[in-house]
């Protein structure tokens, strides 16, 4: 086995929400900004820094809190498929890379098969700089809340 192995992880998590799963990836696609609205107590803020909205290349950066604590990340968007209500974006900068190597964050949102809602997809891919670095779980579990305050938002009256 190699050293390196053990550095590289993938975490996986799904959670059924309440909006569909266009509405869902529109907004965090094209209208990140109003993730704040949504989720307040996990992001603070998402500022466009190159290119447009929702296009593969465009650079983000976000600023969010984790454990407590106010942290940023700047992303670029590497991938989106619209037909899949999917993108990868990978992280450039930010806090996370003080402990990871890269790190890279798929999200897709599938409709539900109970009709309504749709089921989102996160994955974590990553290296860590050290092989006593924890995986990113907490980092995960805030994605998932976060997806859910989003679901919640976009259907309110």
């Amino acid at each position: 086995m190699s050293s390196s192995s053990s550095l590289v992880g993938k975490l996986e998590s799904s959670t059924e929400i309440e909006a569909s799963a266009d509405m869902f990836h529109h907004m965090l696609l094209h209208k990140p900004y109003h993730v704040s609205n949504a989720s307040p107590n996990h992001v603070r803020a998402c500022v466009l820094h190159h290119s447009d909205w929702g296009k593969v290349g465009s650079i983000i950066c976000w600023t969010y809190f984790l454990k407590g604590e106010l942290k940023t990340a700047k992303e670029v968007i590497e991938s989106v498929d619209p037909k899949n209500n999917s993108i990868t974006m990978r992280v450039l900068e930010g806090d996370i890379l003080e402990e990871f190597k890269s790190v890279v964050v798929k999200c897709k949102a599938t409709p539900s098969a109970k009709g309504n809602g749709c089921v989102v997809q996160w994955i974590l891919e990553y290296e860590k700089l050290k092989e006593d670095v924890a995986d990113p779980e907490t980092t995960l579990e805030m994605l998932v809340e976060v997806c859910k305050e989003m679901g919640a938002h976009l259907t309110k009256p």
